[in-house]
């Protein structure tokens, strides 16, 4: 697996519209992002994963929502497999373990919490 990471500064999304989808490409056999907010409390990243590849189990210290904006996710929470498609999230608590694998091609928005 590939993962490549995009930064680009906060300020070309302020105060105008913009179409998530549009904004991150996907690559062949990789897995992409692109940090939209990186603040004291929180982050705010877009990902597009190709298919069959995934994040692989690790946990984190804060409360974390995934939102599928397009394609089929299978996020696995404490051992626990949950299926998500287009328009549907799921919250991963703070300290309890989690992966991700794309069941097709798909773009996912991760809110984390610091605070």
């Amino acid at each position: 697996m590939r993962r490549e990471t995009h930064r680009k500064k906060e300020g070309d999304l302020v105060a105008r519209a913009t179409r998530l989808l549009d904004l991150l490409q996907y690559q062949e056999e990789a897995v992409v992002s692109r940090t939209l907010i990186d603040k004291k409390g929180g982050t705010v990243t877009l990902f597009a994963f190709d298919e069959a590849q995934g994040l692989s189990e690790h946990t984190a210290p804060y409360d974390a929502m995934v939102y599928v904006l397009e394609g089929e996710t299978e996020v696995t929470i404490e051992g626990k497999p949950i299926t998500l498609r287009a328009g549907e999230m799921a919250i991963m608590p703070a300290n309890k373990s989690h992966a991700l694998k794309a069941l097709t091609r798909f773009k996912m928005l991760l809110m984390m919490v610091r605070e």
